[in-house]
């Protein structure tokens, strides 16, 4: 039983011979397994299915060949071979592992994603325009690459170093070698700073003076969402970007933005400066850029910019070639649709008429003032479509689900793609406006405080007359086709009885189903990736996830103390109140932290009176936060001192909790 499992197990409920959380009652006993209906074959398109995705293919323009060219425009090299490795040789990005989409959308997969992942799979080296080359499908983003008067300005340096690199060597290899004098940070996503140290190092920035770039906000909010709380959402990112699943038309196809996540090396070299307002000028290398800030749209931190004397626009992540996510399945705070919508139109009003160009961090560019201006448009109609059809309806009286399922698609993502739900989707971006203003609340005052799923599950169960009675029901749903309904139903039971793999092979045949007629590729990955966990459990645990020695190391030491509290354990601590002091030899920083009996709270200071004070050098500490390095070792090689009372250091790092990752999460 897992520790959530254990929450709020009622005393009366026991001694009343009620049904405890966990525990199926005992009308509601399966039957052998072999006296159970199965579920189809895994990797089988039902008609319904089968049905659905026809009827996709009917009423839109697949057969629109304009967004091909555009995909396709001034291809000029690829990398070579099969894989980009990192440097024991292990594949960080397999080249051909999406060759497989072409032709026809199979039944498995809903036809309009075929077509995005098609399109977003095309990989190489593009020429956008004079002086402006893309290197695209080698990583979730696309690295944009503008030619300066003595070397190459890079923005968004992709997620990982190691697809950087290569990005970075196939523009060399093909254009002639140059140096880097420039980075550009759009925003504060991984997918666009973390491959950073494959095309440049912290010395190189310094010994050059190298400006890298980034909006306002940019450092807090990459630590936010990658360190304090980035172990929920990377484990949701698991599923959302079906990290465990095979790349296959029965199981990923893309994710809608881009083709996929890149497994290797994500780090953080820290911008030279964060620039905010709108129509701010800096020239980098020769090159005129106006930055127009767009924080609090696609991300807490983020801009667009315009460059003048090539007449093009980027649009960054807050128009691109696809409806996005206001808020994302992996997790992230909830973004401003209104803000979102704003922030296109001023670009528009003020950049639209003056760019032949308009390219994004992801996806391919829109060529013709014309076609920008009508991408523009959309884009910023479908954020606002979004916001005030969910208002309307949530001042009427409609709940978040209420208001989701009642908003029709509006007719003009009937033509264009670019506002289709390839990776947000109309209905979660509803629900997301709606908790922006309302919160997670419906107004409904029996959801208030509502019971935890594990406590009612088995409840329920016994209320429709046990497992048995359960599964025929949601297997009538599955048969009808019903697999919204059918995947609530075999949820209840696999709360319920969570050791009943029949029941989950049902829930995952439900959600393999969803997941085969879904438009976004972000659900699809989420349904199956979910459906392989239940068939096939969790991979194995390995070494708990507590982060990445290449990030950790530019984050700034009293945020990283922020991280830390997050982990405080207040049940661990075994004595009094005291307070511990990190004199840092590298740094020349020293942090106080107060260890409560509730919660730590560190700040700088010059750490007088500290119960205990630790001399060592940043690098070090964090080396003994990843668990690489332990103290007795730091005092043998002289590298740690420790002066007071030790104990008091024991006592606060023993306090700390180490987050498992591969926790449940589409079961108890």
């Amino acid at each position: 039983m897992s520790h959530k499992r254990m929450i709020g197990v009622s005393l009366a409920l026991l001694m009343s011979g009620g049904v405890a959380e966990g525990q199926v009652p005992d009308n509601a006993q399966q039957p052998p397994e072999s006296e159970r209906p199965a579920p189809p074959t895994a990797g089988t398109a039902t008609p319904a299915t089968v049905a659905a995705n026809s009827a996709v293919a009917e009423r839109l323009p697949l057969d629109d060949q304009s967004d091909f060219d555009d995909a396709s425009r001034g291809l000029i090299a690829q990398i070579e071979g099969d894989a980009i490795t990192d440097d024991e040789g292990n594949v960080v990005w397999s080249i051909p592992q999406f060759d497989f989409i072409s032709g026809e959308a199979p039944a498995t997969v809903n036809p309009s994603l075929w077509r995005q992942s098609g399109l977003a799979a095309q990989h190489g080296l593009f020429e956008v325009a004079d002086g402006i080359w893309q290197v695209r499908g080698y990583d979730l983003s696309v690295m944009s690459i503008i030619e300066g008067d003595t070397g190459w300005i890079i923005v968004d340096p992709l997620l990982v170093k190691e697809t950087a690199a290569a990005g970075l060597k196939l523009v060399n290899d093909t254009l002639g070698e140059r140096p880097v004098t420039g980075v550009i940070y759009t925003h504060s996503h991984a997918d666009h700073f973390g491959g950073a140290r494959g095309v440049i190092s912290e010395e190189d920035i310094e010994e050059r003076g190298v400006p890298v770039l980034a909006p306002a906000g940019f450092t807090e909010s990459a630590v936010a969402e990658n360190l304090i709380a980035g172990n929920l959402m990377q484990r949701r990112a698991t599923l959302m970007f079906g990290n465990t699943i095979p790349r296959s038309a029965e199981a990923v196809v893309g994710t809608g933005l881009g083709p996929g996540l890149a497994q290797g090396t994500t780090g953080l070299v820290l911008p030279t400066e964060e620039i905010g307002g709108w129509g701010t000028v800096r020239e980098i290398d020769g090159v005129t850029f106006e930055f127009m800030d767009a924080a609090g749209t696609e991300a807490p931190a983020e801009f667009m910019f315009y460059l003048p004397e090539k007449r093009a626009l980027c649009t960054a992540e807050v128009a691109t070639a696809t409806f996005h996510n206001v808020l994302t399945p992996r997790g992230a705070k909830v973004r401003d649709a209104l803000k979102w919508s704003r922030v296109i139109d001023r670009a528009l009003a003020d950049y639209g008429d003056r760019a032949d160009l308009v390219f994004a961090s992801h996806h391919w560019p829109t060529w013709g003032t014309a076609n920008v201006e009508t991408f523009l448009k959309g884009q910023r109609d479908i954020y606002r479509y979004v916001h005030d059809q969910t208002l309307r309806r949530a001042n009427a009286g409609a709940t978040m689900t209420e208001a989701a399922e009642s908003i029709p698609e509006p007719g003009f993502s009937q033509k264009d793609f670019a506002t289709r739900d390839y990776y947000g989707t109309l209905n979660h971006n509803s629900k997301a406006v709606y908790q922006y203003y309302y919160g997670w609340w419906s107004g409904v005052p029996a959801d208030y405080h509502a019971l935890p799923r594990e406590d009612t599950a088995a409840r329920y169960v016994e209320a429709m007359g046990g497992i048995d009675a359960v599964l025929a029901r949601a297997i009538d749903a599955f048969k009808a086709g019903d697999y919204r309904w059918s995947a609530e139903l075999f949820n209840q039971a696999v709360f319920a009885a969570p050791d009943d793999q029949t029941a989950k092979n049902w829930l995952a045949a439900s959600y393999e189903q969803l997941g085969f007629q879904a438009e976004s590729g972000a659900w699809r990955s989420y349904y199956l990736a979910a459906a392989s966990e239940l068939r096939n459990g969790l991979p194995d645990a390995g070494a708990p996830n507590l982060g990445n020695a290449d990030f950790l190391k530019a984050v700034p030491t009293l945020d990283l103390f922020d991280a830390l509290a997050s982990r405080y354990n207040p049940e661990k601590l075994t004595r009094d109140p005291f307070s511990v002091g990190f004199e840092f030899t590298d740094t020349d920083e020293t942090i106080t932290v107060e260890v409560g009996s509730d919660v730590i709270v560190p700040r700088l200071s010059d750490d007088t009176g500290s119960t205990a004070r630790l001399t060592l050098s940043r690098a070090d500490f964090n080396q003994l936060i990843l668990g690489a390095a332990t103290v007795p070792a730091l005092i043998s090689d002289g590298r740690l001192s420790i002066s007071g009372d030790g104990s008091a250091a024991g006592a606060f790092l023993a306090a700390l909790d180490t987050p498992d990752f591969w926790f449940p999460v589409v079961t108890p």
